[in-house]
């Protein structure tokens, strides 16, 4: 899944580029170039990335505990 991340994170940086170097040029797709990868960024990337990020349960720690004492202290035993 990393690897599949950074791939696809290097292909739409590439296509960004691509796109702003054609938008400069006068390219008459640059704009669609530009929308389309902004739109894949939005709903592939992030939710892939977000999904590898969170599904261990590692955001838990961070979670304010309204039921404690001081919510806002950090356990040393959850780091």
């Amino acid at each position: 899944m990393k690897i599949v991340l950074k791939i696809l994170f290097f292909i739409f940086i590439g296509a960004l580029i691509i796109g702003v170097y054609l938008k400069n040029n006068g390219h008459p797709k640059a704009d669609i170039i530009l929308g389309v990868d902004i739109i894949f960024l939005t709903f592939i990337l992030m939710p892939l990335f977000i999904y590898y990020r969170y599904r261990n349960g590692k955001y838990k720690k961070y979670i304010l505990d309204p039921k404690s004492k001081n919510p806002f202290k950090i356990d040393k035993d959850k780091l």
